[in-house]
């Protein structure tokens, strides 16, 4: 099975919506590889640090609330 990382890079960043708190933070409990990704493509802050959660960049936020509406509301 061929999995496409993109689509799992758009699922996690709306779920990263879901949990967010204080704005733009969101609690950081997904797969390291895929908040990775989210970094290198600006849409998090660096994920590697001691905190439990993450900072969504405003071009992740504003992705992270699209792709949320698109995939889990009717």
């Amino acid at each position: 099975m061929e999995i496409d990382e993109d689509k799992i890079d758009e699922a996690v960043l709306a779920l990263l919506w879901l949990t967010r708190h204080n704005g733009c933070c969101a609690w950081k409990g997904f797969d390291w590889a895929t908040t990775d990704r989210l970094h290198h493509k600006g849409l998090i802050g660096d994920p590697v640090n001691k905190s439990k959660s993450l900072v969504l960049t405003d071009e992740g936020l504003r992705r992270s609330e699209e792709l949320f509406r698109q995939l889990f509301t009717r």
